[in-house]
């Protein structure tokens, strides 16, 4: 099993994305930490991991709180005694064109897109020293890589969290610290739904794709796999493209 003995938290692991994280992580050996806002859901998932033979927690955490998360990896280090692995995959989705987009609209995105990526790092990165090192997989956007045409702060913070990776992977490379980001496409998830509200939404971005289709969640979680085992331990301040071939054109 490629994380076995490990101990993974993962943000927004309620649903979607982090859901099957979390499930794909326990599967090969982490004991998974899920943490969301969402109560009932996280609890749902961490108990289904459980039924199946994995360990699993959650957490309740509001990542744009620095005691939300200063709580969490002391419940996570509580219960298992360390931590190896940071997924920051927690991030919501607001659209609106520069003239669209209001202060708070703006503040509101980038506290949980941007500044909870931050404050996860910055908490985690003394618990994994302790450990010997770790990895962080941090979850951005094709939407950090080029400009979007209907999202201006959620392209804003997912840039922000490419450029964010890169700096942790540089200042703490040395300690075995790795730290790569995930540039998800479109993905079938709750936030794709408001993003495509309508078959003709959803249609045009499968026909930017090269592969013609809407990725899973699973995809992504294959990915952050990867970056969290020993699999990837010459990779760090890397961006991993899963965009069905959308950002090759």
């Amino acid at each position: 099993m490629r994380l076995e003995g490990k101990v993974a938290l993962i943000t927004g692991g309620a649903r979607g994305q982090g859901a099957a994280e979390a499930r794909l992580f326990a599967r090969e050996g982490a004991r998974v930490v899920i943490a969301d806002v969402l109560d009932p859901d996280g609890m749902a998932v961490a108990a289904e991991i459980n039924e199946l033979g994995g360990d699993a927690t959650f957490v309740h955490l509001d990542v744009s709180s620095q005691d939300d998360w200063q709580q969490a990896i002391d419940a996570t280090v509580a219960a298992y005694g360390k931590l190896d692995v940071l997924v920051n995959n927690a991030a919501i989705w607001r659209g609106g064109h520069v003239l669209e987009t209001t202060g708070e609209q703006w503040d509101t995105v980038l506290d949980i897109n941007a500044k909870g990526v931050f404050l996860g790092t910055k908490l985690a990165i003394p618990e994994m020293r302790k450990a010997g090192g770790g990895s962080i997989v941090n979850i951005s956007s094709t939407a950090g890589l080029v400009g979007s045409r209907t999202s201006t702060a959620y392209s804003a913070s997912k840039g922000a969290v490419r450029l964010f990776t890169k700096s942790t992977a540089v200042q703490y490379g040395r300690e075995n610290i790795r730290a790569n980001s995930i540039h998800p496409g479109p993905i079938d998830t709750p936030m794709g739904d408001q993003v495509w509200p309508d078959a003709g939404s959803r249609e045009e971005a499968i026909e930017r794709t090269v592969l013609k289709r809407i990725g899973t969640p699973e995809d992504i979680a294959n990915g952050a796999l990867f970056l969290a085992s020993d699999d990837s331990s010459f990779m760090t301040g890397a961006e991993l493209v899963i965009d069905g071939g959308l950002t090759s054109q």
